[in-house]
C-alpha cells in the first residue's frame, strides 16, 4: 500500500488596528460593543457614486509587517477589484490586490528553519451575517465591512500540523509587537486558512490535489484541522477514491472538516485594476 506525505500552505487574514476603515472615515470599531450597522457610510455600504480613499495608516502597517518578515516591498503597487457575489459584500466586488501586492518574497524562521512567504497584500473586510435562533432569515451587519484586512500567503513549505500552528503563533506575536493588530482569534481579528494536499512518498510534493479549510478560529484548531485532513485524505486514497479540489469548513463541535463548495480559481474572480484609486509609487526614503 502506498505511503503518503502532506504538503501544507497557510493563508492568514488579519484585521489591522487603524483609527478608521480602509477606504472611508468610519470608525474602525474593533472591540466596541455597538449595535449593528452603526459604523457605516455611503462608501463602505457601496452606495452608487461613492468614491474610496485609501487609508495611509493601513498601507504603512502592511509595509511594516513586510519589513519585519524579510519581504521585498514594491515601489509600484495598486489595488484591484475582485468580483464575486456575497450578501456580506455590498458593492458586489471587493477591493483587494492581485498582481502587485505591497510586499512579497519574505521568510519567517521556526526552530531555525526558514519558511517562505509568497506575498502580503491589503484588502477590505466584508460584513457579517447573523442567523437568529428560531428564525428562517439572515441579518447583515456592515460594521465590519471595509475594515483594513491584511492577507499573508505562504509557500506550501509545511509538512506537519505542529509547525503550521507554530508559524501562526509566531505571526501573531510579530503583529502584536509591531502594534498593527491585536490579532485576537476569538474575536475574528485573525483568521487562518489551511491548504493541504497529499502525495505519495518520493513523488513530486505538489502532485496532490489541494483542499482548502476555512473557519479556523484558534491555534489548536489549526493543528486539529490539518491532522483531520491528513487522516481523511489518506483513508480516501487508500480506498481508491479521488480527492476533489474544494473548500471545506472546520466544525469545532464535531472536530471535523465539512465540504462547503468547489474551489474557485483566481480567473473566476475576474480581477481588474481598481479604477477609482490611482496606483502607488513609493520612494526609497519612504521605505
Amino acid at each position: 500500500m502506498a505511503q503518503y506525505e502532506p504538503t501544507i500552505g497557510m493563508e492568514v487574514h488579519t484585521e489591522l488596528k487603524t483609527r478608521s476603515k480602509m477606504f472611508c472615515r468610519c470608525a474602525n470599531g474593533q472591540g466596541m460593543e455597538t449595535k449593528a450597522n452603526v459604523h457605516v457610510c455611503h462608501v463602505c455600504t457601496g452606495q452608487p457614486g461613492a468614491m474610496p480613499v485609501p487609508n495611509r495608516e493601513a498601507i504603512e502597517a502592511v509595509q511594516k509587517v513586510g519589513l519585519a518578515l524579510n519581504c521585498a516591498l514594491r515601489f509600484h503597487s495598486k489595488f484591484d477589484r475582485q468580483n464575486y457575489f456575497n450578501p456580506e459584500l455590498p458593492k458586489g466586488y471587493q477591493i483587494s490586490q492581485f498582481d502587485e501586492p505591497f510586499c512579497e518574497h519574505g521568510t519567517m524562521e521556526i526552530d531555525g528553519k526558514p519558511f517562505s512567504i509568497t506575498r502580503i497584500h491589503l484588502e477590505e473586510d466584508t460584513g457579517k451575517l447573523t442567523h437568529p435562533d428560531g428564525t428562517d432569515y439572515t441579518l447583515v451587519d456592515y460594521n465590519r465591512a471595509g475594515l483594513p484586512l491584511m492577507e499573508l500567503v505562504t509557500e506550501p513549505d509545511f509538512s506537519t500540523a505542529k509547525t503550521a500552528r507554530a508559524f501562526c503563533q509566531k505571526l501573531r506575536q510579530t503583529l502584536r509587537y509591531l502594534d498593527v493588530s491585536d490579532a485576537d482569534m476569538e474575536k475574528g481579528q485573525m483568521r487562518c486558512e489551511v491548504n493541504i494536499s497529499l502525495h505519495e512518498v518520493g513523488a513530486d510534493r505538489l502532485s496532490g490535489t489541494k483542499v482548502e479549510v476555512k473557519n479556523i478560529n484558534s491555534f489548536k484548531s489549526v493543528e486539529r484541522a490539518i491532522e483531520f485532513e491528513i487522516k481523511r485524505q489518506t483513508e480516501a486514497l487508500e480506498h481508491g477514491e479521488k480527492i476533489v479540489q474544494e473548500t471545506r469548513g472546520w466544525d469545532e463541535n464535531r472536530n471535523a472538516t465539512v465540504s462547503q463548495r468547489k474551489k474557485e480559481s483566481a480567473h473566476d474572480y475576474r480581477y481588474v485594476p481598481e479604477p477609482d484609486i490611482a496606483p502607488f509609487d513609493f520612494t526609497g526614503d519612504t521605505i
